[in-house]
């Protein structure tokens, strides 16, 4: 058996450790998927609404319930959009009590109202039970949440996410990015093409 080096196994234990981490409650379908979807999206954006409400349900539909591809969702709210922080700790302080989905769904539903009356929370609440609405407004003003946003906006930059949406898709030890609006069409082809 051959002998590992402490400099290998402390380069092994810095890569584990730089590795994001994901919160479960915003992450969907098998984790052991072949395919990773990372969808960087900030709430506020009329185009991740587009891509929420209408190329969103086929991603689910086509390759993350069967089992093809693993679903991540990161918050990259941008600094134009007032509430889109906000909304993205809401949104976080959601997952924690198993509710990221059913949130997501009304600030994108929403988002012409909220965006411009600032009423985020009223939007939110309306996907709780009033037991969650309390647990979920405390945690959006936890320090945990706050920097959960904080970590997937700074893990955006590193990823040189520029626009929103951006999916950074990922199969081994390779990266794809695409941003903006697709058609359905293409991002499907690319997709059965990166899996053959």
């Amino acid at each position: 058996m051959k002998k590992l080096s402490v400099a290998f196994l402390l380069a092994l234990c810095a890569s584990f450790a730089a590795a994001p981490t994901v919160n479960k409650g915003k992450a969907f379908g098998n984790p052991a998927a072949p395919i990773t979807i990372e969808l960087f999206s900030d709430f506020q954006c009329p185009s991740c609404r587009n891509l929420h409400m209408t190329l969103l349900p086929s991603i689910m539909r086509d390759y993350v319930v069967p089992g093809k591809a693993y679903l991540v969702y990161k918050e990259f709210p941008l600094s134009q959009h007032n509430h889109s922080r906000e909304a993205a700790a809401y949104a976080c302080a959601a997952a924690r009590v198993g509710k990221y989905e059913q949130v997501a769904d009304a600030l994108f539903q929403n988002q012409p109202a909220w965006a411009e009356n600032g009423k985020v929370f009223e939007t939110v609440a309306s996907a709780l039970t009033p037991a969650e609405r309390t647990k979920v407004q405390a945690l959006a003003q936890d320090p945990a949440v706050l920097n959960e946003v904080q970590s997937d906006y700074m893990e955006g930059q590193r990823e040189q996410v520029n626009q929103t949406p951006t999916m950074i898709v990922i199969k081994g030890t390779k990266r794809w990015p695409i941003a903006g609006s697709l058609s359905y069409n293409l991002v499907k082809q690319f997709l059965d093409d990166i899996s053959k």
